[in-house]
């Protein structure tokens, strides 16, 4: 899926949209975004020391995710994918501009409208953070 394609499934727009591609493979959600260095959230974060936002990180694993629940948004078209929940979350390596961010999601179980997820970001062979999350189709 390129941009176009996930804003069909995703809400988020513009600055928001962090995922330049995604697939889903055998029930596991893969995403891509290239930090280039010009994003919002590097401004300040570190000035000279340019770091990724943990919380940036935690939000692109969600976005991608969020690509195994595309029949269920299509199906509920008022309904929007929101973060309930965070566990187990472990940063364990920087991710920078020039960095070729790359997530592995998958659902672990769901009651609708609850869904439970983990994931992890890696940038070449180096995890750069893990996490376990939950979930909800909201109506907006």
């Amino acid at each position: 899926m390129d941009k176009r394609e996930i804003m069909d499934i995703l809400p988020h727009r513009n600055s928001m949209l962090l995922l330049d591609e995604a697939e889903e493979k055998e029930g596991t959600a893969y995403g891509k975004l290239k930090i280039k260095g010009e994003e919002w959230f590097l401004d300040g974060h570190f000035p000279g020391n340019p770091v990724v936002p943990g919380v940036i990180l935690c939000e692109i694993l969600a976005q991608s995710v969020c690509v195994l629940m595309k029949d269920k948004i299509k199906e509920n078209p008022n309904s929007v994918p929101m973060f309930t929940g965070m566990n187990k979350v472990r940063f364990t390596k920087p991710v920078r501009p020039g960095d070729l961010f790359e997530t592995e999601c998958r659902i672990t179980r769901a009651k609708h409208p609850f869904y439970f997820a983990e994931g992890k970001g890696s940038v070449g062979e180096d995890v750069c953070v893990k996490a376990e999350f939950s979930f909800t189709l909201a109506e907006e």
